[in-house]
């Protein structure tokens, strides 16, 4: 039996397709579970000796709608509902 060509011709089978949602091909098909994200798992999947991959969807690699105004309202306290004060020019 020989380990190239010949038996690279027999991998036609498929374990993994797309996962819902991480969207890599990471879906086990038989196992049902997704070895990127761990979905249908609520939490996701994450290890500490994996820094690089926490990064890559981590806090900050998305659009952050919500979170990116956050800094500029903390600054000023979190205030709603003022309008600015009028600006007068002192004359010298």
């Amino acid at each position: 039996m020989t380990k190239g060509t010949t038996s690279f011709g027999k991998r036609h089978n498929k374990s993994h397709t797309a996962c819902r949602r991480c969207g890599k091909v990471s879906f086990h098909i038989q196992k049902k579970t997704c070895s990127s994200c761990g979905y249908p798992s609520k939490k996701m999947r994450q290890f500490n000796w994996g820094q690089k991959a926490k990064g890559r969807r981590t806090i900050g690699t998305g659009r952050m709608r919500y979170q990116k105004t956050m800094t500029r309202k903390f600054k000023n306290g979190f205030r709603e509902g003022t309008q600015a004060k009028k600006q007068t020019v002192k004359a010298n």
